[in-house]
C-alpha cells in the first residue's frame, strides 16, 4: 500500500507539472522520466528472467535500447514531417537501427555454438514488446497537446485499463467461478473479465462524456474506446502471465514492493497504448 501511494503521488505530481508546462517544458517532457524508468526497469527484469532460464540476453544493451524508444518518441516532435504517424515512423526507424546494432555486436563477437541468434531474437523481442508500446504512451501525451486537457489521451488509457484491472480482481476474487485461462493464469475468471469490461466502459464514459473534460474524442467515442482499450489491457495482462508461466516465475520482480516489478505494473498498458493511440489518431484532435 505504501509503495502504491508513493507511485501514485509521484505520477500525479509529474502529471501536474506536465499539464502546466512547469519551467517552460513542452508536452511530455515532465512525464518522459517515468517512461524511461519503466522501460529500463521492465527490460532489465525481462532480461534477468530469461537469464534465469539459461538465455543470457545482453542486459545493459537491451535495457538501454528499450529506454531509448520513448526518448525518440519525444525527440521526433521536432523532426519533420509533423504528425502522429510520422513521429511513430521515427520510432520504427530507431527500432530497425537497434536490430542492426544487435546483429553487428553478435557478428563482431561471434563464436559457433554460443547462442548469438537466440540473444538477438530475445533481446529484440524485449525491446519491441516493451519499448515500442511505451513510445506509444509518450506519443499519446504529445498527441493531446499543451494544457491540462492534453493529458486526456494518456490519462484515459491508464484509467480505463487500471479501472478494469481493479474490477476484475475484486469481482473475480469474490464471485469468480469459471476460469478463463486456467493453464496460463488460474486466478482469472470470466466473471472477472465481464466486470473488467464493464468497469472500462464506465470509466471511459465518465472521462470522455459525462465529465465534460474532453474537447476532442477518439474514433468511435467512449463505447469503442472503453471496449477495445479495456480488452487490449486484459490481453496484455494475460500475455505477461504466459511469459511468467514459461519462465517459471510468479512476479517479474520486487522492485515496487507489493506491486511486484516494473513489468507487472505496465503489462496491461503495453497492449492498450497502441490501441488507444490509433483511436485518438483516427478521431478528432485539438
Amino acid at each position: 500500500m505504501a509503495v502504491s501511494s508513493v507511485v501514485a503521488t509521484i505520477f500525479a505530481a509529474l502529471c501536474w507539472a506536465d499539464a502546466i508546462g512547469l519551467g517552460g517544458a513542452a508536452a511530455a517532457w515532465w512525464l518522459l522520466p517515468v517512461a524511461v524508468c519503466l522501460a529500463w526497469g521492465a527490460a532489465t527484469e525481462a532480461a534477468r528472467m530469461s537469464a534465469d532460464r539459461g538465455l543470457a540476453i545482453r542486459q545493459p544493451l537491451v535495457a538501454a535500447a528499450t529506454a531509448a524508444l520513448p526518448l525518440v518518441a519525444v525527440a521526433a516532435v521536432e523532426i519533420p514531417p509533423a504528425g502522429p504517424a510520422a513521429r511513430i515512423g521515427q520510432v520504427a526507424l530507431a527500432l530497425v537501427v537497434i536490430l542492426g546494432l544487435f546483429f553487428g555486436i553478435e557478428l563482431a563477437a561471434y563464436r559457433r555454438g554460443t547462442g548469438g541468434l537466440k540473444r538477438i531474437a530475445a533481446g529484440f523481442l524485449t525491446v519491441a514488446a516493451i519499448g515500442l508500446p511505451l513510445a506509444f504512451m509518450v506519443s499519446l501525451r504529445v498527441l493531446g497537446g499543451a494544457g491540462p486537457t492534453g493529458l486526456l489521451p494518456l490519462v484515459s488509457m491508464v484509467a480505463v485499463v487500471k479501472g478494469g484491472d481493479i474490477a476484475a480482481y475484486l469481482v473475480g476474487s469474490q464471485l469468480g467461478r469459471n476460469r478463463m485461462a486456467p493453464l496460463v493464469s488460474p486466478g482469472k475468471t470470466w466473471e472477472g473479465a465481464a466486470a473488467s469490461v464493464t468497469a472500462s466502459l464506465t470509466v471511459s464514459w465518465l472521462l470522455l462524456d459525462a465529465s465534460g473534460w474532453a474537447p476532442f474524442h477518439p474514433w468511435g467515442g467512449w463505447p469503442a474506446y472503453g471496449l477495445t482499450v479495456g480488452v487490449a489491457g486484459m490481453l496484455g495482462d494475460l500475455s505477461e502471465s504466459l511469459v511468467k508461466r514459461e519462465l517459471a516465475v510468479k512476479d517479474s520482480g520486487r522492485s515496487l514492493g507489493g506491486l511486484g516489478g516494473f513489468l507487472d505494473l505496465v503489462d496491461a498498458p503495453l497492449f492498450a497504448a497502441p490501441v488507444a493511440w490509433l483511436l485518438w489518431t483516427l478521431g478528432s484532435q485539438p
